[in-house]
């Protein structure tokens, strides 16, 4: 069974994808989503360039809002930045 980790910060343009992208890639069991809770829109260019140049780029990475991942039963959350954590809701799981 896989365990499910959220990484989740204000924009969800860079370091949050940067950490779903380098966890689906390396950790084997572990399934991970990221989230921003005022997302950009976009992913940052710089992101999608390092990521591309270790291998672990995927076109399904994107800026998203924490409600679309907020119903997902998560094992972990883990924020990037005080903003993230200091405005991070209870889930509902």
């Amino acid at each position: 069974m896989n365990k499910k980790v959220l990484v989740m910060c204000t924009g969800n343009s860079c370091r949050s994808i940067i950490g779903e992208a380098l966890v689906n890639k390396e950790l084997v069991g572990v399934e991970a989503y990221s989230c921003g809770v005022a997302p950009s829109g976009k992913v940052n260019p710089n992101a999608k360039k390092v990521l591309q140049e270790h291998h672990a780029w995927d076109e399904k990475y994107y800026s998203k809002h924490l409600d679309e991942v907020i119903n997902i039963p998560f094992d972990l959350v883990v924020t990037v930045c005080d903003h993230a954590y200091e405005t991070c809701p209870m889930f509902p799981r």
